[in-house]
């Protein structure tokens, strides 16, 4: 698996979108990763940190794409305002516990992530949601 993964800071959803063709760049406050699926992350992570079940929040239309096709090319979604929420209230301790679960949760689907390296993800997220929270922005993710 190789793909580009990027958290980032915007203003409102027609911001976002226009980071679909060549990423968040210079423009917005971002976070990079890769080699993991994003939207299958964020939902999990909302299972984990406020609870629900998986096949309720993706019925629920969890996450929500503000741009592109998630099937080929680029996509932008949206980190849930239930997500974001969770990631600003977490302390340290809850947000390595989660990151731990989400870690055994992804090898026992057969995808190695190692412990530090959620940890790293989930800390650095809850840290620009509440970067983003203070200048009254949202948290999208951009995929290619």
């Amino acid at each position: 698996m190789s793909i580009i993964v990027k958290f980032f800071a915007a203003p409102d959803d027609a911001s976002a979108a226009s980071a679909l063709q060549t990423g968040p760049g210079r423009a917005f406050e971002s976070l990079s990763f890769g080699n993991f699926d994003p939207e299958e992350a964020v939902v999990e992570w909302e299972c984990l940190l406020a609870g629900g079940s998986f096949e309720e929040l993706v019925e629920a239309g969890e996450p929500r794409i503000v741009a592109g096709q998630d099937d080929d090319g680029c996509v932008v979604f949206a980190i849930s305002p239930r997500l974001s929420n969770a990631l600003a209230g977490a302390d340290r301790s809850t947000l390595r516990d989660i990151a731990a679960s989400w870690a055994v949760e992804r090898a026992e689907d057969g995808e190695v992530i190692d412990t530090d390296v959620a940890d790293a993800i989930l800390g650095d997220l809850a840290a620009l949601v509440s970067s983003a929270r203070r200048q009254s922005q949202g948290v999208y993710c951009w995929v290619a």
